[in-house]
């Protein structure tokens, strides 16, 4: 069997995948980015700096995309107990329902692609992305975990 290089492999994987969370995006008037800050506020309610690093993206870029989440009724800012000069984002309801049906979606999509693998080779997939996705938050000072939601939330 020919094999692609690691690169091109990532480059064509990180296509397929993006042009299914692009789909699910459109169907509910939401951009990429939008989509991610959805996706980040599942389990999160950061502050904005944090939501920054999270996202890779300048504090300005991040108030804009807050504001206009805002606007849709998606999010909400809420003050932060901790520290009087730092609020808080975390989804409403309305935007927890999109963010659902939307990761749902996108999941069925996922699990789709991922049918074609054994059972073996997905579980090594995963193993990998993980370490690999958590490595490279913690080398940007980012910790994936830090700012997740208690569960009684």
């Amino acid at each position: 069997m020919a094999s692609l290089s690691i690169v091109d492999g990532l480059a064509q994987l990180s296509f397929l995948v993006l042009g299914r969370l692009e789909r699910r995006a459109a169907e509910h008037d939401l951009s990429i980015v939008q989509t991610r800050l959805l996706g980040v506020l599942r389990d999160r309610r950061p502050t904005m700096l944090e939501l920054a690093k999270l996202l890779g993206l300048d504090k300005s870029s991040v108030s804009g995309l807050v504001d206009r989440a805002e606007r849709r009724g998606l999010v909400t800012r809420i003050p932060s107990a901790a520290d009087r000069r730092s609020v808080l984002v975390g989804l409403t309801e309305q935007g927890r329902t999109l963010a659902a049906e939307v990761a749902a979606r996108f999941e069925a999509d996922v699990t789709e692609i991922l049918a074609l693998l054994p059972d073996a080779d997905r579980k090594s997939l995963s193993s990998l992305v993980s370490g690999l996705l958590v490595a490279h938050a913690r080398a940007n000072g980012v910790d994936l975990f830090d700012t997740l939601v208690p569960s009684h939330e």
